[in-house]
């Protein structure tokens, strides 16, 4: 766990229920003011929390719908992140005119500061959303640099090495995990996995949050953490079936402090963009250093 002069993170694991966003969106502002009770600035929701998400037809989807300027859900969440002095990263359905999208908004004290959408579009995700079309921004803070991926996206190092490349120092993942096939038993989640990976190959925090509960015959399997910049949880793995809070102190400068591993080394440095794209072919402009 890093210095406490850092920043406490939240990820606040509950159980939405398809259809219910009234009853979504004040368990996650419950879990919210727990997180901020025991002192959490940045608390991370689940992917689609205030609708549920296994849908059944376009027009279920277009109805649980909100858009980011008048939506309930989020006007909620932004109450409450101006009242008690937070930053919120929480998925939610967007629409945008008649374009639905599986997104994540990012809102802090005063109001909100971007929404991200989701870029790499999971299973029957494709019969209702459009794929991602902004990219992957990266929102400055005062405690420094978010990057937000959801779910899915966490399976392509491309999505964390352009966020890493942006200069993110946190990357903040709301998600609905399911389990994957042939996982050994006894062994860790794929997604864990991968969080550490990604979080230890680009040297940054990685937050994820998942959701737990089984949503019309889709398992979810919970077991949310924080990653520190090094790849080694310092919350969680939470549990597999049960809501509750995962909470760390992270000091978010290391991540780019501790880059240089020896005196030879630096993951960034070392790259070798004469074989390679600096960024990836992307339009993005570097903000590493």
């Amino acid at each position: 766990m890093a210095q406490a002069a850092g920043i406490q993170i939240s990820c606040a694991q509950f159980e939405p229920r398809i259809g219910e966003v009234e009853r979504n969106v004040e368990a996650s502002l419950k879990l919210i003011a727990e997180a901020a009770d025991s002192g959490s600035r940045l608390i991370v929701l689940p992917e689609l929390c205030n609708s549920g998400y296994v849908l059944e037809s376009r027009e279920e989807a277009y109805a649980l719908s909100e858009d980011v300027a008048t939506g309930s859900s989020i006007a909620r969440w932004a109450s409450l992140a101006a009242e008690r002095g937070l930053y919120i990263v929480a998925g939610f359905l967007e629409r945008d005119g008649i374009k639905l999208y599986n997104s994540a908004i990012v809102i802090g004290p005063d109001g909100v500061i971007g929404t991200y959408r989701k870029n790499h579009l999971w299973a029957d995700e494709a019969l209702y959303f459009e794929r991602g079309d902004l990219g992957f921004p990266v929102f400055h803070t005062p405690f420094g640099r978010v990057g937000v991926l959801i779910c899915y996206d966490g399976w392509f190092p491309e999505a964390w090495r352009i966020l890493a490349l942006q200069g993110a120092d946190i990357v903040c993942v709301p998600t609905n995990w399911v389990p994957m096939a042939e996982q050994p038993a006894g062994m860790p989640a794929m997604a864990n996995v991968l969080c550490m990976g990604a979080a230890h190959s680009n040297s940054m925090v990685v937050a994820a949050c998942d959701r737990v509960g089984t949503e019309r015959g889709q398992p979810f399997i919970g077991q949310s953490l924080i990653v520190d910049h090094n790849g080694w949880p310092v919350a969680g793995p939470a549990s597999a079936s049960e809501p509750g809070l995962v909470t760390a102190i992270c000091d978010l400068s290391q991540a780019r402090r501790k880059r240089n591993w020896n005196d030879f080394n630096q993951v960034m440095r070392d790259r070798r963009t004469d074989l390679y794209g600096e960024m990836l072919g992307t339009a993005v402009r570097p903000g590493w250093y």
